[in-house]
């Protein structure tokens, strides 16, 4: 059985003609009787009592509703298709990591506003780990996250590198680390830490790293949010490992204090990822642009597009999930 088969049938009770049912359908007479033919063929029962007007046979009128809701499912199918490759989506979901979402999201997300007014956006932020799981699932349409080749090696998943920055040490301004200008991870390896909660790909950087060097990592405190990171680095003598994107704030506390580290550098590589279905929507590719476009840090580390602390960006279309 076929689409066009129903098509020729509904066509047919309509007008109760095969010629007049020819011209609905755009075709010749002989086509709508030949799929009408092998139409009762597979169904095993005449469907028209072939008069001077084609009436509807017990057979034909039991197929009848059956067919008209076969056929307008389609038609909506195809509507629905046919709006979101032209842009007609009713959303666009977007998971990313704390840092993206304080600091680089916000231009992205007032410019993609403008572009797309019709688009709401839901904004959630995830560790990466959890915003690749997400996206696997259906539940987001990109994540920007720290790159895992481990979770992001599948073929129907498209890996976009956006920039690559150091990991910086955070603590209090009257830290007795704060001497150096550059501080060893021989000192650092020795230091309680604060770090990120299992889930989050700052964590397993950390603990790698560690093993690397041979340390024990001493983590104090697991948490979630910047806020809480600047707010327990300031009251004591743990220090925390971030990356340079998520210290922006931390430069103009008074309370605290940022420092690179020496000798080996530990940077995170941070990537936009989502499917190769999802970049034949216009919206979606269009978003995946701008984060190109406003998103970046060059080979030196200077940030481009980074919302300054106080910069307002009234989103009304962007919703935090």
């Amino acid at each position: 059985m076929r689409l066009e088969q129903l098509q020729a049938f509904l066509a047919i009770a309509e007008t109760g003609s095969f010629q007049q049912a020819a011209r609905k359908c755009n075709v010749t007479q002989s086509t709508i009787s030949r799929q009408i033919q092998s139409l009762e063929a597979d169904l095993g029962i005449s469907l028209f009592h072939r008069s001077t007007q084609a009436k509807l046979t017990l057979g034909g009128e039991k197929l009848l509703p059956h067919a008209t809701k076969i056929c307008q499912e389609w038609q909506n199918a195809s509507q629905e298709l046919a709006e979101l490759l032209t842009g007609k989506q009713p959303e666009l979901c977007v998971a990313a990591i704390p840092s993206i979402c304080a600091y680089n999201l916000p231009p992205v997300l007032q410019k993609f506003c403008q572009d797309y007014p019709a688009v709401q956006l839901r904004v959630t932020s995830l560790g990466s780990d959890r915003a690749l799981k997400v996206l696997k699932d259906g539940l987001v349409d990109v994540a920007i996250v720290m790159n895992n080749r481990f979770l992001t090696a599948s073929p129907e998943l498209i890996v976009d590198p956006l920039y690559t920055e150091p990991i910086e040490v955070l603590m209090a301004a009257d830290h007795p680390l704060t001497q150096y200008k550059e501080i060893p991870w021989s000192e650092i390896t020795n230091q309680p830490q604060i770090v990120f909660k299992v889930g989050y790909g700052m964590q397993r950087l950390i603990q790698d790293h560690f093993q690397r060097l041979g340390a024990n990592l001493n983590a104090i405190l697991e948490l979630n949010t910047l806020d809480a990171f600047r707010g327990m680095v300031r009251q004591g003598n743990a220090i925390a490992l971030l990356p340079k994107t998520a210290l922006f704030d931390a430069h103009y506390d008074p309370t605290l204090a940022v420092r690179p580290t020496s000798e080996s550098t530990l940077n995170r590589q941070v990537v936009l990822v989502t499917t190769c279905d999802r970049l034949q929507i216009p919206p979606i590719a269009h978003f995946r642009n701008l984060v190109h476009k406003l998103i970046g840090i060059d080979s030196a580390n200077t940030l481009t597009g980074v919302a300054s602390p106080n910069t307002k960006n009234p989103l009304s279309h962007a919703i935090a999930i």
